[in-house]
């Protein structure tokens, strides 16, 4: 169940909310004069939500790279990460 608070009690407790965000590990979100307006994440929740979206993002560009046709051989992708890693 999602956590919901209003803008006020951001304000007024803000060590409280911040020490759930990082102990539920979940967004918090916060509302102005009763309708959504933000929500809070810790940064480490951040990092991994957009570690997520970015991995994604490649899987769908390589997805789409393949349906037109652009792929590669085993000794291409072999040379490439050897060339990644040097």
């Amino acid at each position: 169940m999602p956590i919901i608070i209003s803008s006020a009690e951001l304000r007024n407790q803000y060590s409280e909310v911040s020490k759930k965000v990082h102990e539920t590990n979940e967004p918090i979100f916060v509302t102005k004069n009763g309708k959504g307006d933000i929500a809070i994440l810790s940064i480490e929740s951040y990092d991994r939500l957009m570690s997520i979206v970015s991995a994604r993002a490649k899987v769908l560009q390589g997805l789409e790279e393949a349906e037109n046709g652009q792929l590669y051989s085993e000794n291409e992708v072999l040379l490439e990460a050897r060339n990644r890693i040097k």
